[in-house]
């Protein structure tokens, strides 16, 4: 069997949503979008429904998903519903639809509801993606307000640059959001991970746990409070000694500058692994960092050995805890969002 293996450590996400809600206050929703940032979205789920205050998705289809396989949790639709008519799942299945533009609002108010519906107001703070300009918000917020079908409203709005120091859009967004919302009562949602870690003034009564709830840090480094989730790893399966000046795989892309014990390793970039992650990429054989040379083929990739001790069979991680993803994402001079989210072909496997 492929010896590319996914372990997921579940007991790891429970301690990341009781960190982050610890450090939030409030409620917390758990995003699990994107079959939970590759995680797998219902055993993420259910590892946390009895501590989560509700989950996040992307759309109906991945609410379908939880429902059926036995998730009561709240669940809102970050984006909202794609059709009028998907309202009747809203309601049937009890979701949150976010509302982030005019004809969602009027889709909304136009359907019959079979029960009152919670609804998540988006502002279009700054980051000019989805949501309400600040001068029209009060509008929309009134239009529901006065619906009977309505229950509540939860105001919310996302950052852009959250995750980058020092940028000075997130506190022009926190203004644009408070001045948009003079006056208007209910709940509050801002805190997205980078924000729910750097700014204290965006948490509000709701958080959102995305990328930090799977143990990857926002910022690109690593976070001590935060236990990595998935460990990705295989095996080393060939082996071969290379004298010095000898060009290594596809475009003889590396070549050696000494005698060089070299592994060949299952994984490749059709398993999710970054094709432009260059050589120097790190990866760790047992506790022993080391490193990525040659190009990243289809389903293999050939790494450094020591001098005599790795070998064939020897496992290597490609990350997870002793090398960190963004150290991976970086390197590929991608985000560790990615990553995740692309692994494939791998055997997974959960830990509670």
């Amino acid at each position: 069997m492929r010896p590319l293996n996914a372990q997921i450590r579940l007991e790891n996400l429970r301690h990341n949503y009781r960190t982050l809600k610890n450090i939030h206050g409030g409620k917390l929703l758990a995003v699990v979008k994107a079959d939970a940032y590759g995680h797998g979205a219902v055993r993420c789920a259910h590892a946390l429904a009895d501590l989560a205050d509700g989950f996040a998705v992307a759309s109906v289809e991945e609410a379908v998903q939880l429902r059926e396989h036995g998730i009561e949790n709240p669940i809102l639709l970050l984006e909202g519903v794609f059709e009028a008519k998907e309202y009747e799942q809203v309601d049937r299945l009890r979701l949150w639809p976010a509302v982030c533009s005019q004809w969602q609002l009027e889709a909304l108010l136009h359907h019959t509801w079979q029960q009152p519906v919670k609804v998540w107001l988006k502002m279009d703070s700054g980051m000019h993606r989805a949501g309400f300009f600040p001068h029209n918000y009060a509008a929309a917020y009134t239009a529901l307000k006065q619906n009977q079908n309505v229950d509540s409203i939860v105001k919310f709005s996302h950052f852009a640059c959250a995750d980058e120091a020092d940028n000075a859009m997130t506190e022009m967004q926190l203004e644009a959001f408070d001045l948009g919302c003079e006056g208007l009562e209910g709940e509050e949602s801002l805190a997205n991970s980078a924000a729910m870690l750097r700014y204290p003034a965006a948490r509000r009564d709701w958080g959102r746990a995305g990328i930090a709830l799977y143990g990857a840090c926002p910022f690109g480094h690593t976070d001590s409070r935060l236990k990595p989730v998935m460990r990705l790893s295989t095996r080393v399966f060939g082996e071969r000694v290379l004298q010095p000046h000898s060009p290594v795989g596809y475009g003889a892309a590396f070549y050696t500058k000494k005698s060089t014990r070299v592994g060949l390793i299952a994984c490749g970039y059709a398993d999710g692994y970054p094709r432009h992650a260059p050589n120097g990429t790190p990866v760790a054989i047992g506790s022993h960092r080391s490193q990525l040379i040659g190009r990243v083929s289809m389903d293999m990739m050939t790494v450094e050995l020591d001098v005599s001790h790795e070998g064939i069979g020897n496992e290597v991680e490609l990350w997870g805890d002793v090398v960190n993803v963004n150290e991976v994402a970086k390197a590929a001079g991608t985000i560790a969002y990615e990553l995740l989210c692309h692994v494939k072909r791998a055997k997974f496997t959960y830990y509670e």
